[in-house]
């Protein structure tokens, strides 16, 4: 006679964690691994340049067009595309911006970042959609124009050197106001 045993009760979160990871892999085609959290892998379908979450919005506001992008706590992450992180650093020296701290990063081949909840859920924590994956439309993300990338979708070279002035203005707004800070001294605008 076999012991009456109960059923194992799945965690609350596992099925819409497997159902994010199903609709990144059939809706969008990327690659995804179930959660929690899900990770979303970079290097196939796209990579990923990360940015603090005040420059990307200032990016984002007045900026060059991108593909998608998220927030993740206080950085911004945006969708580039595949074998797009390895251009960083060469873009960073060729714009003249080698040497200077930018904050800037990118998550190439190899490397996986945490999936923000799919378009029309609720999102959770840190992670969220800011211009979200469309499904069924594959996304144009920046890319080197005129060496092998789309002459049509948005210009890496654009958006890396949009993205570097952003983060350099960032940094020097937060300089000036850790300088001023309790003087009454109103900081500088930059623009």
């Amino acid at each position: 006679m076999a012991a009456n045993v109960p059923p194992a009760v799945p965690h609350p979160r596992a099925s819409a964690e497997d159902g994010a990871a199903d609709w990144y892999r059939t809706a969008l085609g990327w690659d995804a691994v179930a959660g929690p959290p899900v990770q979303l892998l970079t290097g196939a379908v796209f990579d990923v340049l990360e940015l603090p979450l005040d420059a990307g919005a200032a990016l984002l506001a007045r900026g060059p067009a991108t593909g998608p992008a998220a927030a993740a706590g206080d950085r911004m992450r945006l969708l580039t595309a595949a074998g797009t992180a390895d251009e960083l650093p060469s873009l960073l020296e060729w714009l003249d911006w080698s040497g200077v701290d930018l904050d800037l990063a990118s998550v190439g081949a190899g490397g996986r970042i945490t999936a923000p909840p799919p378009p029309g859920q609720a999102a959770r924590g840190e992670h969220r959609w800011l211009r979200p994956p469309v499904a069924g439309r594959r996304a144009q993300l920046p890319a080197l124009s005129g060496l092998g990338g789309r002459a049509d979708g948005p210009d890496l070279v654009r958006l890396v050197a949009a993205a570097a002035a952003e983060c350099h203005r960032v940094r020097l707004l937060r300089a000036v106001r850790a300088r001023a800070g309790g003087t009454g001294i109103q900081p500088l605008a930059f623009s």
